[in-house]
C-alpha cells in the first residue's frame, strides 16, 4: 500500500503497485511454536581430511548439535599435504611444538623441526584417538559442487577412486578444506614425454627410487628443492641443480632466536644434537614438567607470531635483517664469487618465502654439484635443454616445481553467480577475510585467497578459522537463516583494503612468487594484509553486516524473528540448566 500526501489530503493508492484490494492477502505471520535457541537439523560436507578438515570435525563436535557431517578424502588416509609429500628431506620449517593442535600437544617431538613421517603420524594418532574415522571417506574425491536455490542445498558429485563409480550427496553446508599446496604441477615446458630417463616430482615421491651414483637434475629451489638437494647430494655422482630465480635462504631459527628473540633463554634450557634432535632427558622434561611444556610452546609460538615486522618493506628490521642474511649466504657459500651471484637475490627480503637451509647452501659448494642458473625450455630423451640452449644428459629430473597456486577450483563450484572456475581464471580471486565467496551460500573455505599460509603454523591457523565457520553454521541452524553468503560490497571493500595495504610489504615487490601466482609483479593473492594476530583478531567477532541472509519460510514469509519462537528459551528449558549464569559472567565485553 501506498500512501500520497496532497495538500490537506491522504490519498491510499493501492492500484499504483499492482496492490489489488480484491487479491488474496498474503499469509499472515505467525509465531513458531519453538523456544529461542532451537537448532534446525542440518548436513555438512568437508573437503579434505588434512590438519584443516581434522580439527574442523572437532570444533563441530563441541559446538553443535543436530547435525551430521561426513568429509571427502581424495587420498588413502587422512593427513594433506604430509600424506602426499614424502621426499627425501622433508619436513616442517616451522617447530615442532608451534606446528601442532592446541588441544592435542604432543610431548615426545623428535625433532625441532619435525619431518613429514612424524607429522602424518601425529595426525593419523589425532583422527584415530578423536574417533574422526566414522565421518571420513577416504579415496573420495569431489568433482562437482551445484548450489540449489530452492531448496537452500549444495549437490555434489563424487567420485570413488577406487571403483570409479560417481555418487551424488546433498548438503546444507560446504566446508571446502583441500587446501592450496597439494595440486601439484610439473613445469610448463615441452618434451614431459620426450625424456627416457626417471621423472620425478617431489609430490609424488616413488619409494623404490635410488640416486645414487647418478647423475641427477633437481629443478627448484623453493622449500622443496631447498631440502631435497642436500638429502640427495651425498649419494648423487653429480646434482644439477637449476636456479631460474634465487631465494633468501635463513640461518638456523634455533641460531637467531639464541642471539635476538624472546625466547632465547628458553632454548638455552633445552638439549639438542646437531642435527636438531632433541636429547631424551629434554623429551623426559617436557613430559614431566607440564609447566615448563607450557612456557616452551608459548615462547616458541611467540616467535612464530613475532615475524611480521620483518615483512614491511624498507622498514629499519628489514633492512637490517636483509644485510645480515646476505652476510650469512656469502659466509655459507664460501665467499664464492660465481655462487653469490647466482644465489643472492636482489629483490627485498620477504618478497619470497623464506626457508631455512644451512645444509643446502653448504651442499651447493660440493664438488659434485653444479648450478645452472635460468629456467629449462624443453626436455629431450637425453636429459633437458635450459632456455640458452645448452642440453645437459641425466639420469633422473626431480622437479620441485611446486603447486597450482591461482586459487582456481580444480572441479565445478556453481552458484548463483555461474562456475567460480570461470569467474576466478578471468579475473583476480576475491574472498570475504579468507572464508567465503560472494555468490556462493553456505560455503565456506579454509586458506582461501588472501589468507595468512606464510605467517605460521596452519594448526592454529585453523583452529581460529574453524571456530569462526562453526560460529556462522551454528547461526543459520539457530536463527531460521536459509542461506548465508558474504555481500559482493563487503568482498570488494576486503580486496580494496588488501591492494591498498600490500605495497607496504615486501610481498608485493617485483619478483616471482607463489605469493602473487607464480607471476613476476601484481596483486599478492596468497596472504593476509597484516600479522599472524591481526588475522586472529579480524576473526574474533562475526559481521553480520557483511552477510545477505535468506531466511526460511515457516511461519509464513521471511521474518528474519521468527526464530525467537515461543517465549521461552532453550537455556530453561534444559533439564539442569543454569538460569542464572549472567551471575557468573565477567563485565567484559571486548
Amino acid at each position: 500500500m501506498v500512501i500520497e500526501m496532497s495538500g490537506n489530503r491522504l490519498t491510499r493508492l493501492d492500484h499504483a503497485f499492482g496492490d489489488d484490494p480484491s487479491s488474496p492477502e498474503p499469509p499472515r505471520y505467525t509465531v513458531r511454536e519453538q523456544p529461542l535457541g532451537s537448532t534446525r537439523h542440518i548436513r555438512i560436507i568437508g573437503i579434505g581430511a588434512g590438519a584443516s578438515g581434522l580439527n574442523m570435525l572437532r570444533t563441530l563436535w563441541l559446538n553443535l548439535t543436530d547435525y551430521e557431517v561426513t568429509i571427502y578424502e581424495k587420498n588413502a588416509d587422512v593427513g594433506g599435504t604430509w600424506f602426499e609429500n614424502r621426499y627425501p628431506g622433508c619436513r616442517c620449517d616451522i617447530p615442532s611444538h608451534s606446528y601442532q593442535f592446541s588441544w592435542r600437544p604432543k610431548h615426545d617431538w623428535e625433532n625441532f623441526f619435525s619431518s613429514a613421517e612424524e607429522i602424518g603420524d601425529y595426525l593419523r594418532q589425532v583422527c584415530d584417538e578423536e574417533k574422526m574415522g566414522d565421518s571420513i571417506k577416504t579415496l573420495h574425491q569431489v568433482v562437482s559442487a551445484r548450489w540449489n536455490e530452492k531448496d537452500g542445498l549444495w549437490n555434489l558429485e563424487i567420485q570413488n577412486l577406487q571403483t570409479g563409480e560417481v555418487i551424488k550427496d546433498s548438503a546444507h553446508f560446504v566446508v571446502d578444506g583441500s587446501g592450496i599446496l597439494n595440486n601439484w604441477k610439473w613445469p610448463d615446458v615441452e618434451g614431459l614425454q620426450d625424456y627416457q630417463g626417471t621423472l620425478i616430482h617431489t609430490a609424488r615421491w616413488p619409494k623404490d627410487f635410488d640416486h645414487t651414483d647418478k647423475v641427477v637434475a633437481v629443478i627448484g629451489n623453493g622449500s622443496t628443492g631447498i631440502q631435497v638437494l642436500p638429502a640427495l647430494q651425498p649419494g648423487a655422482q653429480k646434482l644439477i641443480h637449476i636456479v631460474r630465480t634465487p631465494t633468501w635462504v635463513l640461518p638456523p631459527r634455533i641460531q637467531a632466536w639464541k642471539i635476538m628473540g624472546q625466547a632465547g633463554e628458553l632454548l638455552n634450557k633445552i638439549e639438542l644434537d646437531e642435527k636438531e634432535n632433541f636429547s631424551q632427558n629434554t623429551i623426559e622434561k617436557f613430559k614431566s614438567d607440564p609447566e615448563f611444556y607450557r612456557t616452551f610452546v608459548k615462547g616458541i609460538e611467540a616467535e612464530v607470531n613475532n615475524t611480521f615486522p620483518i615483512i614491511e618493506k624498507n622498514s629499519r628490521i628489514n633492512l637490517y635483517a636483509q644485510s645480515k642474511v646476505t652476510e650469512y649466504m656469502t659466509a655459507m657459500l664460501g665467499g664464492d664469487e660465481k655462487l653469490c651471484k647466482q644465489l643472492i637475490p636482489s629483490y627485498p627480503l620477504g618478497c619470497r618465502r623464506m626457508t631455512p637451509g644451512h645444509t643446502y647452501l653448504q651442499a651447493l659448494t660440493k664438488p659434485n654439484v653444479e648450478v645452472k642458473r635460468g629456467g629449462v625450455s624443453r626436455l629431450v630423451p637425453e636429459g633437458l635443454e635450459l632456455e640458452s640452449g645448452e642440453v645437459i644428459k641425466v639420469d633422473a629430473i626431480i622437479c620441485a616445481t611446486g603447486f597450482e597456486t591461482s586459487f582456481c577450483p580444480r572441479f565445478p563450484i556453481v552458484g548463483r553467480n555461474g562456475n567460480l572456475q570461470d569467474s576466478w581464471k578471468k579475473e583476480v580471486p576475491k574472498a570475504y577475510m579468507s572464508c567465503a565467496v560472494a555468490g556462493l551460500p553456505n560455503y565456506f573455505t579454509f586458506l582461501g585467497p588472501n589468507a595468512p599460509i606464510g605467517h605460521g603454523s596452519v594448526f592454529t591457523l585453523s583452529e581460529h578459522i574453524a571456530k569462526y565457520i562453526t560460529a556462522a553454521i551454528h547461526k543459520c541452524q539457530t536463527e531460521g537463516i536459509k542461506s548465508m553468503a558474504p555481500s559482493q560490497a563487503a568482498v570488494d571493500d576486503y580486496f580494496e583494503h588488501i591492494s591498498a595495504f600490500m605495497p607496504r610489504t615486501a610481498w608485493s615487490a617485483e619478483g616471482r612468487s607463489w605469493f602473487k601466482g607464480g607471476r613476476q609483479d601484481g596483486p599478492v593473492t596468497a596472504l593476509h594484509p597484516g600479522s599472524r594476530i591481526h588475522f586472529f583478531d579480524m576473526l574474533q567477532r562475526f559481521r553480520g553486516e557483511d552477510w545477505e541472509y535468506v531466511y526460511d519460510n515457516a511461519g509464513g514469509g521471511q521474518n528474519r524473528f521468527a526464530y525467537l519462537g515461543n517465549g521461552y528459551s532453550t537455556r530453561e528449558l534444559e533439564k539442569g540448566g543454569d538460569t542464572t549464569w549472567y551471575l557468573d559472567a565477567p563485565a567484559r565485553v571486548v
